[in-house]
Formats: structure tokens, sequence, C-alpha cells
């Protein structure tokens, strides 16, 4: 480990009142803690000014490299509280992995692993006391990075900001665990071969929001894209991978193709396919094949998954020639009990055999 990552604490920090407002009902993203994680690189220092300071606005200069050429990317990931009064992270270290490699895709320069951990267990120490408690409530770590330099010139930053925030969490969609209906849009691509559809940057989801909107405006609360070339293969939603669940208990999900982010729950789930006696199976799927096979009823379950929401149903299909219904149009038996065995194991309330968790607290 290169950096420290000393408490500075906030003076003016939120009453224990305030706080217990707060987790009684968190939602999502609207609340954060008093500290933040920060780190400054530089091309002639490298890493350094690393810190836990109080929870505040940066100030940016109009120009900033970050505001014109959005050279920028984050992560997500969350701390647990378990029934003992610990705090675990899942699987942060795959966070870490997929951070650097969003570096390296926007010429930023890699925060090492080990740093990636120091900041998020130094912050999550910091803020213990954020870290709720309720079912199914958890803390939302939030690292980040971008191009701090000012300087109007289009070139890798010479220098670059790191932060992580938190926010206590609970359900991600205001219905809570429902099925959804997605929309699929054929009208809009997320990211093409050779972009950055690999790699967990804001451009990514800018990009996303239009047709989100279009979704919205067909009563629906996700959007699924095709691929940019053909516009025949089923690729993710605007912030989650997509799965199947098949008659003949396949567990199919479009194959990482360098356009699908590299989901640290899709990986999961992949996993735990065969302790539910699911054969996992990554392949080029159709939309066609989706649409077709929903109908027949060969996909008798599809969700979404992701850090934030965890695991969703998928209820109902809709596009441009009308609705395909999954199944019932309820949350599936396979959906749900993987949705059980992920939680159960975040939580610790089944033995983590994968070894994925990581005490923190």
């Amino acid at each position: 480990m290169t950096l420290n990552f000393p408490l500075t604490a906030n003076p003016q920090p939120r009453s224990d009142a305030e706080r217990a407002a707060i987790l009684a009902n968190p939602g999502f993203g609207s609340n954060f803690t008093d500290h933040m994680a920060v780190a400054t690189w530089t091309a002639d220092q490298g890493w350094h000014e690393a810190g836990i300071v109080p929870y505040g606005p940066f100030s940016l200069d109009p120009a900033s490299a970050v505001l014109h050429y959005a050279q920028e990317i984050f992560e997500g990931l969350k701390a647990y509280h378990h029934a003992d009064g610990s705090v675990w992270l899942f699987r942060p270290e795959r966070n870490a992995a997929r951070f650097h490699r969003s570096a390296v895709r926007l010429a930023l320069p890699p925060l090492p692993e080990e740093d990636f951990l120091a900041s998020i267990e130094a912050l999550v120490a910091a803020d213990r006391a954020w870290v709720p408690t309720l079912e199914e409530q958890s803390l939302y770590l939030r690292p980040f990075m971008f191009a701090s330099e000012v300087f109007l010139g289009v070139r890798p930053a010479a220098r670059v900001t790191y932060s992580c925030i938190a926010s206590p969490a609970g359900a991600y969609f205001s219905s809570g665990v429902k099925p959804v209906k997605i929309w699929v849009s054929t009208s809009y691509t997320r990211a093409a071969p050779g972009g950055t559809g690999a790699a967990k940057c804001g451009g990514n989801y800018a990009a996303s929001l239009i047709a989100q909107a279009e979704a919205a405006e067909n009563g629906c609360e996700q959007v699924v894209f095709a691929d940019a070339a053909e516009h025949t293969w089923l690729e993710e939603l605007g912030g989650m991978n997509v799965y199947l669940v098949t008659a003949d208990d396949q567990l199919l999900t479009p194959e990482l193709s360098g356009t699908i982010l590299e989901g640290v729950t899709r990986e999961s789930i992949l996993i735990l396919a065969k302790d539910h006696g699911l054969t996992p199976v990554e392949r080029k799927i159709s939309l066609a094949e989706v649409l077709e096979g929903v109908g027949s009823g060969a996909i008798k379950e599809v969700f979404a998954c992701g850090t934030a929401a965890v695991i969703t149903p998928i209820a109902e299909l809709k596009d441009a020639d009308g609705s395909h219904r999954v199944g019932i149009g309820e949350a599936g038996e396979v959906t749900a009990a993987i949705r059980s065995a992920l939680l159960d194991i975040q939580y610790g309330r089944a033995e983590d055999t994968h070894n994925w968790l990581r005490r923190v607290s």
C-alpha cells in the first residue's frame, strides 16, 4: 500500500437524531455520510494527498478537463451489517480490478488495488454509525475518479482526483422487489465495439438516458439494449446485466464482448447457478430468440442484476410491436431462490464457501 488515509473529522457531523431519521427510510442515493475519501494524482508526483475528510463539494475550475471531455470512471459496492454487529464488503477485490481496467481504458492513472481497498475501509471505519441495520439495507459505496487538470487540450489529464463517498441505501426501485417492465430499444445503443462499454464510466450511462426516457413514455421502468452493429443481439440494461432462465434449466446471459460491463453480481450469479440445478451459459442471444422464447414458454423467467438493485425480476418486455409477458408476470421461483442465496451470503446468513466477504469493521 502506497497511500494512507488519515481521518480529518467532520466538525459538524449529522446529529444522532438526524442520522436515525435518515436510516429509518434511506431511499437510494439521496443521503450521504459525514466523510469521504480523497486522493490526488499528478504526472510528476503520482498518487498523494490522501485522506478521509469531511463530506463536501469539490471546487472545480470551469476549464477542468472532466467538464469538457468526460474523462472519469466510477464503481459501486456495498457494506453489509451482520447480525453479530460486524460489517463486511462483498467481493471488493473485483471492484478494484474493474476500477483498474476502467482507468486504463479512459487513460486515467490506475489506483493500486490495495489503495482502493484502503480508502473504502477507512471511510467505512469513519462512518461506521451510518451502516444500516435493517433488513435488505446497506451502505452503498461510490468510488470515482475524474480529470481535474485545468486545461482544454484533448489529451489525458496530468492531474486527477480520486474520491469515495458513502450513502445509506434501501431498495433501488421505489416499488421494492417487484417485477418490472422493460422497454426493448432498437433505436438507441449503449456501447459500440471498440468503445467504452466494458468500462464503468459516466458516458455509457449518459448515452442510455434518452432510451430510459423512451422506456418511461411506454410505461416501463428500465430499458434493455441491442448491439450497436446489427441491432439484433441482446446486451444489457441501462445499468444492469440481464439473465434468462429456460424451461430446460439453463441460465443464459449474453457473453462478454467488450461492449457489456463485467458485473460483479453477474459473475457471482454464474457461480451460484450450479447450486440451484442450473447450467450457466454465456453466449450470443438474439432479441428474436428472447421474444419467441418468452412467448412459447421456452424462457420461463427473466431478471436483471447489479450491485444497486441486486436481482430484479422482469415481468414484461415491451417493444414497438407490443408486449411480451414473462411467465405469469410474477417473480419466478428460480429468480427468488438465487436472489435469496446471494443476499444470505452478503448479510452473513449463509456460509461464505466462496470466500467472497471481506470484514471491514
